[in-house]
């Protein structure tokens, strides 16, 4: 292996200088290469990857398959605009992603870049369809960073800070979030209580959810309050958007988290893990809904890039033919029990979270009090990374250790991980 002739001090330098401190990185390492489940820096240092671009890299980096689709959609275009000529790996994949959504009827799909778009686009959507103005979403969600997904978005820290004022007509309920007090009986009772004194329901296009909290810390929603919340929105006529841009793609064991509830929404949001690190995301959704809007509302110069779309029917296929879904679901009890036999040996666990391979540990200074330990997270982070561990933290308090590996990793190295994980917990 070749080992760069450049210095992470001398690209911290131009960091410092050129990119604004906004954007921060988890870890303070330069990437050369990935492979698989694997990462080297510029020093030719080899890391399991644990984060996965954050939840994107569910097939692997540089899967075999992904590269060869891209390659042949480079020889014949990279970018027209389907707004002006349409194009096969478009056609195809919203074909393929409409088959395997759990929607009710006949669906459409239709392509953007981000999945800051892909919310905004289902919001337009929705109030298109109902022509109802308002839109719930829960405390601890975090839905993207452009205005209107940014006012859906629940926790301030850092997300939203001063970026205000915020967009109109955007109502937040608490999550049912159990370890922090608010169970699934409690979570709908406020929501009801909501919808009778601050805005009513015929004025609420819809409610948007993450099936398991993602940014908001591996937190999955109660199976009893999903079809509660099912029920709610049907007696309404609201709409339920499920937001599955990081739960997405097979990462909880199914290939969309909400299927365990067996809930079936109206819309659903992707990106992610789509299209294997190509910028691409998708609303899919009952197809008379979706129509709502007139030609002309919806679109975007880049949305449905035709390498990104060739890109993401090759990761369908991929997720067809290894079963990525029965393996996330096979490294999600792996990891679930490693979790398990560290809270019996570390004070710092207070709650230990999975649904397949999204896996969360809520790490607490005191288990009674259950105050956070974010900056015992941050350490613990650190010292996996010297160990050779990429890994990321999440949660509104920022103590939540997740694991985002990719589905394909083998088994040696998820028990290396794992091993590097467990070994950083008493740092």
């Amino acid at each position: 292996m070749t080992v760069r002739h450049v210095s992470e001090s001398e690209l911290a330098e131009l960091r410092a200088k050129y990119v604004p401190r906004g954007i921060t990185s988890a870890h303070p390492i330069t990437v050369d290469r990935a492979r698989g489940s694997e990462l080297w820096d510029i020093s030719g240092k080899r890391y399991i990857d644990f984060a996965g671009g954050i939840g994107v890299m569910n097939v692997g980096h540089a899967h075999p398959r992904v590269t060869q689709a891209v390659q042949e959609q480079l020889e014949r275009a990279t970018h027209t605009s389907f707004q002006v000529v349409h194009y096969e790996s478009y056609l195809r994949l919203a074909e393929r992603l409409c088959q395997v959504a759990p929607i009710a009827g006949a669906a459409k799909a239709i392509f953007f870049s981000t999945g800051a778009e892909a919310i905004e686009n289902a919001v337009k959507i929705a109030r298109a369809a109902t022509g109802r103005p308002a839109v719930i979403s829960f405390r601890g969600g975090f839905h993207g960073r452009t205005l209107l997904a940014l006012s859906l978005t629940g926790s301030v820290q850092p997300y939203k800070q001063d970026f205000g004022p915020y967009a109109a007509e955007i109502y937040q309920s608490p999550f049912p979030y159990e370890y922090r007090g608010w169970n699934a009986e409690a979570a709908l009772a406020d929501l009801n209580n909501l919808l009778e004194s601050e805005v009513g329901p015929k004025r609420v296009a819809a409610i948007v959810i993450e099936p398991v909290l993602g940014e908001g810390g591996f937190v999955p929603a109660p199976i009893d309050f999903m079809h509660g919340l099912r029920e709610l929105t049907a007696r309404h006529g609201i709409l339920l958007i499920a937001d599955e841009i990081q739960t997405g793609f097979g990462r909880t064991g199914k290939f969309f988290a909400i299927e365990h509830s067996g809930v079936q929404p109206d819309l659903i949001t992707v990106a992610k893990s789509l299209a294997a690190g190509f910028p691409l995301s998708a609303v899919v959704g009952r197809a008379e809904i979706m129509d709502a809007p007139d030609p002309g509302g919806l679109g975007g110069t880049y949305g449905g890039n035709p390498v990104a779309c060739a890109a993401g029917v090759a990761v369908m296929d991929i997720m067809r033919d290894e079963k990525l879904p029965e393996r996330a679901a096979r490294i999600g009890s792996v990891v679930e029990e490693r979790m398990q036999s560290w809270a019996k040996e570390h004070e710092v666990i207070g709650d230990v979270r999975a649904v397949g391979a999204m896996a969360g540990l809520e790490l607490v200074r005191n288990r009674k009090t259950k105050e956070p330990a974010d900056k015992e997270t941050a350490q613990i982070l650190g010292a996996a990374r010297e160990k050779g561990l990429i890994i990321l933290r999440c949660g509104v308090h920022h103590n939540v250790v997740r694991t985002l590996m990719p589905l394909t990793i083998p088994d040696d190295q998820l028990e290396e991980g794992l091993d590097i994980l467990g070994a950083s917990l008493g740092a």
